[in-house]
């Protein structure tokens, strides 16, 4: 991130930016009891601010890009944990045809197991089953509508692994920000099957971290650090 903001960014005008912004903050503190410099200098940190701002805009352009694939992918093995050995959890399906939701039921392969009957949701189209892990593995359940089947990976046991909460029905820039599966079919009655997977929390530090804040926070450190280290203005 450091290198590529210092190559894509006027690393001249933004030292000059700082450098102006440190000169009126120092005549803030010169003459505290002059009010007409004090306000000059206020108006004149605020523009200056805004120039400096235009002037890291580019270079963020540039950087959120890698940086957000970056997250969406590294999200899907740090986000979730996989399914323990004998957790129960929830499979749900939106089906679009409310007629049809009467017809939908679960093929469950060996290795996990039904512990309730399924749960309508006729106000919102969903049907809701409950299930346990008996064993580890990576199964594929499928939701039967009518003759048609509809597959869900499901992910049980210890390790770090990529996993896709949801499958959905086209939404492209949903789907590339939430499941890593392939789409489900176009112009099919099952829109989406999604899959409750426990939140990973991180310990670093005596605390339990999402690991998007603990990316950030030593992202922020490694990124001042750097900037020393290899001269680049931020």
């Amino acid at each position: 991130m450091v290198l590529l903001f210092g190559y894509t960014s006027d690393q001249k005008a933004i030292h000059t930016a700082k450098d102006r912004l440190k000169a009126h903050l120092l005549a803030l503190r010169l003459f505290q009891d002059q009010i007409q410099i004090v306000v000059r200098s206020y108006v004149r940190i605020v523009l200056a601010t805004g120039h400096y701002l235009r002037l890291a805009f580019k270079p963020l352009l540039f950087v959120i890009v890698p940086i957000t694939f970056l997250i969406v992918q590294v999200d899907r093995y740090l986000g979730l944990t996989p399914l323990s050995t004998g957790q129960t959890f929830l499979i749900q399906a939106r089906i679009d045809n409310p007629d049809l939701l009467n017809q939908a039921s679960l093929q469950v392969p060996d290795g996990l197991a039904s512990t309730a009957p399924p749960v309508h949701e006729p106000a919102e189209n969903k049907i809701v089953w409950r299930l346990i892990a008996e064993r580890a593995g990576e199964y594929s359940v499928k939701v039967q509508v009518a003759d048609q089947l509809f597959a869900k990976r499901v992910v049980v046991g210890p390790g770090m692994s990529r996993l896709s909460p949801v499958r959905l029905r086209g939404k492209v820039w949903e789907r590339f920000f939430v499941s890593a599966e392939p789409a489900l079919p176009a112009k099919q009655p099952v829109e989406a099957i999604d899959v409750q997977y426990p939140a990973r929390e991180i310990a670093f530090a005596g605390m339990e971290w999402n690991w998007m804040w603990l990316f950030f926070v030593l992202s922020m450190a490694a990124g001042f650090l750097f900037k020393t280290i290899l001269g680049v203005e931020i």
